[in-house]
């Protein structure tokens, strides 16, 4: 990605991870007069939720990813770690060589249309949440969420009624609690807003739709709750990093 001057990063799901890959570029931030210059490699890392603006006075080029928070769970669960107290510290101009190699081998992937299937790209994004963890993990303590009984028993409705469109106001009702409520202890119990956990286990579910090749994928869209098609490649894209084609061609 190539950008200059204002450069707003919103707050997402996501963790963000940006790997500078082109010439030096001089760098300030809005609510300082210091300035830096940010070289070839340097790292920035925006964790879940974080927001930030900055101003670039140079054209600068950077290998962007982003981590679902799914992920980061799944390799703190391989490592021993509470899955439910895990979280990112933010930082910014620093160097770690294993992330930069995982940084370009997926850039390399992208470049070339993804030649080694989703369980390579998978395999990397582990590599690199486990990376995450060992070097820059913070604890995310959970307070004040739901209880246990009442969020098992909306991520069980959410499960079942997947494929339909599913309101907050009757994720509430599930929970006992009002919609307002609902969207807070939700989002303390699991680190995600609602809509975004719904369409995360809504993608996760088409992605194994689609790699058993049962069904077209216009019928796989419609199984996972997606209004059509395109929505659910939009969505794909957006936390797997990929499309439904690309799935579908990895099972080859």
């Amino acid at each position: 990605m190539t950008r200059m001057g204002d450069v707003r990063h919103a707050a997402s799901a996501d963790h963000f991870i940006s790997l500078h890959s082109g010439k030096p570029v001089r760098v300030s931030c809005h609510s300082s007069s210091i300035r830096s210059v940010r070289t070839r490699g340097d790292l920035s890392l925006m964790p879940a939720g974080a927001s930030d603006t900055w101003v670039e006075d140079d054209a600068s080029t950077a290998v962007d990813l982003r981590l679902p928070h799914s992920l980061l769970r799944m390799a703190a669960e391989d490592m021993g770690l509470d899955p439910d107290k895990v979280g990112l510290e933010e930082r910014h101009h620093f160097r770690d060589e294993q992330i930069e190699h995982i940084a370009w081998a997926l850039e390399a992937e992208s470049h070339a249309d993804f030649p080694n299937g989703l369980l390579y790209r998978e395999s990397l994004g582990l590599a690199l949440a486990a990376r995450l963890l060992a070097r820059y993990r913070t604890e995310a303590e959970v307070r004040g969420g739901l209880p246990a009984s009442q969020l098992q028993r909306v991520i069980e409705y959410i499960e079942k009624h997947l494929d339909e469109d599913l309101a907050l106001a009757s994720l509430a009702r599930v929970a006992g609690v009002s919609a307002s409520h609902f969207k807070t202890l939700f989002k303390r119990s699991t680190g995600l807003p609602a809509h975004e956990y719904v369409i995360q286990r809504r993608v996760e579910l088409a992605r194994t739709l689609l790699l058993r090749g049962e069904m077209p994928t216009g019928q796989v869209a419609l199984e996972a709750g997606f209004s059509h098609q395109s929505h659910m490649a939009r969505c794909m894209r957006r936390v797997l990093g990929v499309t439904p084609g690309a799935i579908v061609r990895s099972r080859a």
